[in-house]
């Protein structure tokens, strides 16, 4: 029985219990419960500088009101990283690799960037979808242009984040399949391939982190607009 590529993409279950599911709920046992005392492990001063270090990076250029918003993005940034990283493992189920659940993501969050920058700051938000010195027959044009690209704004990030890990989940198993085929066709080549796919592994590893992080760069960036 021949099995297609995409099979892994597939929304499977295990002992009648969707896969999605223990795959939503595992990221969350990666959250250190704090404790009331002057030490702390090697895993919750790793996390503590882990979140410290992203908190800097994506609210130093933002106004002190989107950085109510820190709790919110950080815990996004390590939801996603963990459901990336799960498709490195063998026979489990990634998530992130469904379109419905990045838009299920990105739709809401963009809202809310939009909604508070209506609220807060209204002029501002409007004076986004006409820039300044426009001559007056371009009007109309750039208005429709600017209100597109803002609703494209939510679509993109998820078709980004889907089309790049299935890209690299599809070529780590198109290699794998080709090494394991010629490891008696040809093993030299069967090396050279195992190779390819090792580094091309630690790609993917890499890739799970960046996405996650662009993701949640991209959010920050529309909240700041907002606030």
């Amino acid at each position: 029985m021949t099995l297609s590529f995409f099979d892994q993409f597939s929304l499977t279950t295990y002992l009648g219990v969707p896969m999605i599911v223990l795959a939503l709920t595992l990221p969350w046992a990666l959250f250190l419960a704090p404790k009331n005392q002057c030490s702390h492990s090697r895993l919750t001063a790793l996390q503590y500088w882990f979140v410290r270090l992203f908190t800097h990076q994506l609210f130093v250029p933002m106004n002190k009101g989107g950085h109510k918003w820190a709790l919110v993005l950080i815990s996004l940034l390590v939801f996603l990283m963990s459901l990336n990283l799960l498709g490195i493992l063998p026979y489990t189920f990634t998530p992130t690799t469904q379109l419905s659940m990045n838009l299920g993501l990105a739709i809401p969050l963009w809202m809310a960037t939009v909604l508070i920058g209506l609220r807060n700051q209204p002029t501002h938000t409007f004076a986004h979808l006409l820039p300044i010195s426009t001559p007056t027959p371009l009007i109309p044009i750039l208005i429709v242009i600017e209100t597109i690209s803002l609703f494209i704004r939510p679509i993109a990030l998820g078709v980004r984040l889907t089309a790049n890990l299935t890209a690299g989940h599809l070529l780590i198993q198109l290699i794998s399949t080709a090494t394991f085929v010629m490891t008696y066709m040809a093993p030299t080549a069967s090396v050279l391939t195992m190779i390819i796919l090792i580094l091309l592994t630690v790609l993917e590893l890499a890739v799970a982190f960046i996405q996650a992080y662009v993701f949640v760069l991209l959010l920050s960036l529309y909240l700041e607009e907002s606030v």
